[in-house]
Parts: structure tokens; sequence; C-alpha cells
């Protein structure tokens, strides 16, 4: 159970390093690219896509396990030991995964934190809120006084009594 647990972490630390390099540089994705496909379907230089960089689930998943099929092929032909490694396998494809999940949100908030991109999330929030005050503005309607009639004056205007007089005055109070 330790050496899993070793082996998963290194795994985690495996999969952000090659998360991290590929995001830099691309080149065996590229390389490979332009071996397997004509010149029409090949990548644009500005695309940035690599085996794991900006790659969905699943291909990320075939690439992460082809590679450690690869690697776990050529330990079993150099070591003569014969051993069960599946466990060692999955929780190495699994921590490198997980890697680099990590690695790319942790690229992803450096890349969003840039000072460039901080202002023009201000200016699309102060659109926003400009947006919002006008619609509010629109939808909201003054109200104009009612001319109000003489007897509503009348009773507004005369002196009201205090509350132990009307008490008083209903025969509540001696």
């Amino acid at each position: 159970m330790t050496l899993e647990i070793i082996v998963f972490v290194l795994a985690i630390l495996f999969g952000i390093i090659i998360y991290w390099t590929e995001s830099k540089s691309n080149r065996i994705y590229r390389f490979i690219n332009h071996l397997t496909h004509n010149e029409e379907l090949q990548m644009k230089p500005e695309n940035r896509k690599g085996f794991f960089h900006l790659q969905p689930f699943l291909l990320r998943l075939v690439y992460i396990t082809l590679l450690f099929v690869i690697a776990a092929v050529i330990v079993s032909f150099t070591t003569p030991i014969n051993a069960f490694y599946v466990q060692y396998f999955v929780s190495a494809i699994v921590g490198t995964i997980i890697g680099s999940y990590i690695a790319s949100i942790f690229l992803f908030a450096s890349e969003r934190t840039k000072k460039e991109a901080l202002q023009q999330a201000f200016e699309k929030g102060k659109d926003r809120v400009e947006e919002f005050v006008d619609d509010v503005k629109d939808n909201f309607e003054t109200e104009t006084p009612k001319p109000q009639s003489k007897t509503e004056t009348k009773i507004k205007d005369a002196p009201k009594k205090s509350a132990r007089d009307r008490f008083k005055d209903k025969g509540m109070i001696k």
C-alpha cells in the first residue's frame, strides 16, 4: 500500500511537469501531427494543443494510458522480475491525470490574473452594471403627484387630537 501511495504522488508530480512543459512548447505533438496529417489538416502555428495540454478528458486518458503501457512494456522486458503491476499501473494513470488537471488549474489561474485580463474583466463588469442600471431606469416609472381634493386637504390640515382626547370622546376614559 505504501508503494502505491508513493507511485500515486510521483504520478501527480509527473502529470504537473508534463502538462507544464507541454503548455510551454508542444513540439512533439506538432511533429507527430506533421507526420500523420496532410498539409491541409495540420495544426496551425498559433494552436497550443498538445497530448495533454488543452485536450478533453478522454483523449488525455488515452494518451496517458498509452504512455504508461509503453513504459510497462519496456520495464517488463528489461527487468527479470515478473510481478503483478496492475495496481501501480492504475494509480500512475489516475495520479497523472489528476496532476495534469491540477497544473491546468494553476496555469489557467495565472493566465486569468494578468493585468490585461483583470482590466478586461473590470470593463466587462462595468458595462454589465451600466446595462443593468439602464434597464432599471427604463422600467422605473416616476409617480406624479395626484391632485388632492379639498376634503383631503382639510383633513390633513386639521389639528389632530391626542390619544387621550380621542378616548375621552369615545367614552372609554372619564
